[in-house]
């Protein structure tokens, strides 16, 4: 009968654990288009300013590492470099933001019996104690059955911006800023992940 009863009640807290686990972003950010519409956030983005100069920008998520970021940002500046008709580009301007945010939430398992309410009434408790004396315990102390629980985590997020010019022609050697576009696309393609449908 225990067990009856405990799948009766098992079964619909998984359904809920892993529908709620499903809407989480639990990979890297995939080479794609930015958009709001997207599963998971991030992508990449350009602006064009001039006809053969663009400012490219690839975003990742708090998955996503920043070697990944810089990556699809070179890979995403080749393929619009092949796309516009131009054969390899330089890198004029780059730059990779990292932005840290620490996020300070109370802990969702976690209530105190007596609740928030009754902090005041805390209970206090005296003893006496070598070579100090007499002393206080108090709950603000940190013990953890009295106070309450936080949870802390740091989350980085890395976006990578490049300013290119496109060129057509053979690059030029021992220029370290510039880039065969079919190079790189044949080179870091089959590292690049796409999103799934």
């Amino acid at each position: 009968m225990t067990n009856n009863r405990f799948s009766k009640l098992a079964l619909p807290a998984l359904a809920g654990v892993v529908l709620a686990l499903g809407g989480c972003a639990t990979t890297s950010t995939p080479y794609q288009p930015a958009s709001a519409s997207n599963k998971i956030k991030g992508g990449y983005s350009e602006v064009q300013l001039a006809s053969d100069r663009y400012r490219v920008t690839f975003e990742g998520n708090s998955l996503t590492s920043r070697d990944t970021v810089e990556g699809y940002l070179l890979y995403r500046s080749a393929d619009l470099t092949l796309a516009q008709g131009y054969d390899w580009f330089s890198i004029v301007q780059r730059e990779t933001e990292h932005r840290v945010e620490r996020r300070v939430e109370p802990d969702p398992f976690y209530r105190p019996w007596y609740g928030s309410a009754y902090a005041y009434w805390l209970p206090e408790w005296r003893y006496y104690g070598r070579p100090y004396g007499w002393r206080s315990w108090y709950p603000y102390g940190g013990d953890p059955f009295w106070t309450s629980h936080i949870d802390v985590r740091t989350v980085e997020q890395f976006e990578a911006t490049a300013e290119i010019v496109m060129h057509r022609g053979p690059k030029p050697e021992g220029n370290g800023k510039s880039f065969d576009a079919r190079d790189v696309v044949t080179k870091l393609g089959p590292k690049v992940e796409r999103p799934r449908p």
